[in-house]
């Protein structure tokens, strides 16, 4: 009698458990995928895991979550892709020169720059004045460009 209470109560306790976790289907890479690389569609597929509610969010479960988005680390094959893995894919490099450009209301100011530090768009980094010498900080444009003078 007390064996068949005790898996009574290891089995509820599982089937609470399981209770709490929702089947969710996840995105997984078909084979890793290193940091620095583009993620396609092409060599994903939909897997389904238990995962709490709340932590699905946490996890790409949509292809649009993952368009234009780099690898930040390795992800692994066969293992769910977290957003925090993710990153937009760098613009600039360091010692690349680029674009800066001061904008007012009616005054477009540009010069060239060398960028110090690399960035991906909406990134803020620093740049050398080409001309001056100085060093400014900007904002990575979509086009590769720096803004300064916010």
């Amino acid at each position: 009698m007390k064996n068949l209470s005790l898996i009574s109560f290891l089995l509820s306790f599982f089937l609470l458990k399981a209770a709490y976790a929702d089947r969710i289907g996840f995105l997984v890479p078909d084979k890793s995928i290193y940091a620095g690389q583009r993620i396609s569609d092409i060599g994903l597929s939909e897997r389904h895991f238990f995962i709490k509610s709340d932590a699905v969010s946490l996890y790409v479960t949509d292809m649009k979550q993952i368009l234009h988005k780099v690898a930040k680390r390795t992800l692994t094959a066969g293992r769910p892709i977290s957003l925090s893995s993710l990153g937009d894919p760098v613009l600039v490099e360091r010692g690349q020169t680029t674009k800066l450009i001061f904008q007012t209301h009616n005054l477009q100011i540009t010069a060239l720059g060398v960028v110090l530090q690399s960035g991906s768009s909406g990134d803020v980094i620093r740049v050398r004045n080409s001309d001056s010498g100085r060093v400014v900080t900007g904002t990575v444009l979509q086009n590769g460009d720096v803004r300064v003078g916010f």
